[in-house]
């Protein structure tokens, strides 16, 4: 693969595709990077940082990490606690807090608030194409008007899918019931699933709830711990799927001897999984994905002791029900849709539901339900997917891959959007990382 990681100094004036969390701590790395560059964002959403996640208008959808870990910046961890600490509202939250992500996204609407002057320029609208040109890119906007600048990165987030063909709800449609009986099928059984249950549950939803996957994994809970300190040389890099889970499985052991637990196993392994991932081949990627990913996403990503309390309770009245099971298709028929499943070890049959809810989580493909600039720059070759179709292909220093294999100089991508290079990259404390060492490659 051809292409250098040495940017000229003319490089200064940088656009963001997209101003949801990625784009913001982009935008915010830059700018404190270096007094002379100049940041542009394209994004339709008048919330700027906020994105699908943050957006959320209920308080009781919590950020799945703890305060003190969910800093904008790797090197002032403790910036997001102080902000809390600073604001009426939350000055009574504590470091190990669960806080609610409106929260979370009006703290990244603050730290974009404040370079708001002749350094960044916030473009309303959505990017359609981009175009590397003589003397840096090009971008057209759906207003017709284009943007010039030196690069263009990326930052696009999950690639959310637009309605079904089946009858089916958006996991990202938060809208209730129509009424407080009607009962309910969720298919997925993630951390999109638990935002849902609280959802319906703070509602005073009464009706059954029926969670499906086919292994009915339910993300597990959070508790105090301390991260196992492991160095680059301890990690089998390169191993294959079942040898690295044995040696996982042996930390722990060995963890749990000295009075800790898995957790701390599983948050220690976090600094090094993206070396584990790009050491890698595909087909052991692949094998990763068929066989470990959703034991390790539900120990990796975990929910807050409040949501696992409301689940439990749930679960013990008998009002939600978790379901190993394959979802086959959903058809309306009158006021009711029905569900075609095949539950383990047993034949397909139909259930019935007032509503079903679609939360299998943010894999879609970029090529067909990412971003309309995403799409484009495939359709022309000028980037690709990865080999596993998880998002566009990057270097290391997320410089964006052609169809031919060649890294651009002037397009990058980050965050969500590029998961398929780092794997882990859909998390704050993995963004602002990957955010402050690209933006300190292109002011240096």
């Amino acid at each position: 693969m051809d292409g250098g990681t040495s940017f000229p100094v003319s490089h200064r004036h940088v656009l963001i595709i997209g101003g949801g969390a990625s784009g913001a701590l982009m935008a915010v790395h830059l700018l404190r990077s270096s007094a002379a560059t100049r940041v542009t964002i394209v994004e339709r959403s008048q919330m700027l940082g906020c994105g699908v996640a943050y957006s959320t208008e209920n308080p009781d959808h919590l950020l799945n990490t703890r305060a003190q870990n969910m800093s904008a910046f790797p090197d002032d961890p403790d910036h997001f606690v102080r902000w809390l600490a600073a604001n009426e509202e939350t000055k009574d939250a504590t470091p190990t807090c669960f806080v609610g992500r409106q929260i979370y996204g009006r703290y990244l609407a603050s730290l974009i608030a404040i370079w708001r002057d002749d350094r960044l320029r916030c473009v309303a609208g959505e990017c359609l194409k981009v175009e590397e040109t003589s003397s840096g890119i090009a971008a057209q906007i759906d207003d017709g008007t284009t943007v010039l600048a030196d690069l263009a990165i990326l930052a696009t987030g999950h690639a959310v899918p637009g309605p079904s063909a089946q009858d089916v709800r958006s996991g990202w449609d938060f809208s209730p019931p129509s009424g407080k009986h009607a009962s309910v099928v969720i298919i997925g059984t993630g951390l999109s699933m638990v935002d849902h249950i609280v959802s319906l549950l703070g509602n005073n939803h009464r009706g059954p709830v029926t969670c499906l996957s086919r292994r009915g994994l339910l993300p597990q809970v959070h508790a105090e711990g301390h991260a196992s300190p492991f160095s680059r040389a301890e990690v089998p890099l390169g191993a294959s799927v079942s040898h690295l889970l044995k040696w996982l499985r042996s930390r722990v052991r060995a963890t749990e001897v000295d009075g800790g637990t898995w957790r701390d196993v599983v948050d220690g392994l976090r600094p090094h999984v993206t070396a584990i991932w790009r050491a890698w081949d595909t087909e052991t990627r692949r094998r990763f994905l068929r066989h470990a990913a959703s034991w390790w996403e539900v120990h990796r990503h975990r929910m807050p002791p409040q949501s696992a309390e409301l689940i439990a309770r749930a679960r013990a009245s008998g009002q939600l029900e978790i379901v190993k099971a394959r979802f086959d298709d959903a058809t309306h028929l009158g006021v009711r849709t029905t569900v075609l499943i095949t539950p383990v070890g047993a034949p397909q049959h139909p259930i019935m539901a007032d509503h079903v809810i679609d939360c299998r989580g943010i894999r879609r493909n970029p090529a067909t339900d990412g971003a309309p600039v995403i799409v484009d720059l495939l359709k022309r070759g000028v980037g690709r997917l990865d080999a596993l179709n998880l998002g566009v292909d990057t270097t290391e220093e997320a410089q964006l891959v052609s169809a031919g294999g060649l890294a651009s100089e002037h397009l990058f991508a980050i965050g969500p959007c590029a998961r398929g290079a780092l794997w882990e990259i859909t998390a704050i404390p993995d963004i602002r990382a990957q955010c402050a060492a690209l933006a300190d490659t292109i002011c240096r």
